[in-house]
């Protein structure tokens, strides 16, 4: 783990890995030492933004201390996701694949996915664990608008779109369920550490 000054109110902290990324940053939510006023995650980095007045270099030395959690997702079973696969790009991404549609939706649904980190939007989270099968370029032609709840797959990585917004990934199906929700505290569904699992559903 290093930790490097980002400006004059804020350290960086290199993980080197995002199990440790997200075990510091539950950590830190959980119990923040004095001064620090935010955290964000990235997926093997946390950025620890504090107090104008807090002292730097003592909390550097600090953060390297500190009892991280075993798990961060603690006992919290996975976002239940569910899904109706009838994506714009789910035969091209067969055919890149050189799987059925099934398969596809079989791959997807089976693998365990957890919250990298939030970006993009708000709300919208980068998940791993896709299988490795079903990694596949971003569209060549990104789109002007996803539509809101658009399951969608790039690389390595599977999200959701929380609001509709321009998108490059590749459309594998859509789902009702508010990842975004202003009303909600927090208004995100998903954070850093979150597990989540993918549930077929019928079209209704």
């Amino acid at each position: 783990m290093r930790v490097l000054r980002a400006g004059d109110a804020a350290l960086l902290v290199e993980t080197g890995d995002l199990v440790t990324a997200h075990r510091l940053n539950a950590a830190l939510r959980d119990d923040p030492p004095p001064g620090v006023v935010d955290v964000v995650p990235g997926e093997q980095t946390v950025l620890v933004i504090v107090d104008p007045s807090a002292d730097l270099d003592r909390l550097a030395a600090r953060l390297p201390q500190l009892r991280l959690p075993e798990d961060a997702a603690g006992d919290a079973e996975p976002v239940e996701i569910p899904v109706v696969y009838d994506g714009e790009d789910l035969d091209e991404v067969a055919a890149l694949t050189g799987l059925s549609r099934d398969e596809v939706v079989h791959r997807h649904t089976t693998a365990s996915y957890t919250v990298a980190y939030l970006g993009f939007s708000p709300g919208f989270g980068y998940l791993t664990g896709l299988d490795p099968a079903l990694h596949v370029a971003r569209r060549e032609s990104p789109r002007t608008s996803v539509p809101a709840g658009s399951v969608a797959i790039a690389g390595p990585y599977a999200a959701v779109y929380p609001s509709s917004s321009p998108g490059g990934w590749r459309l594998l199906g859509r789902s009702r369920l508010r990842l975004w929700d202003v009303t909600r505290d927090p208004p995100s569904l998903l954070r850093p550490g979150t597990r989540v699992r993918f549930v077929p559903r019928e079209p209704s």
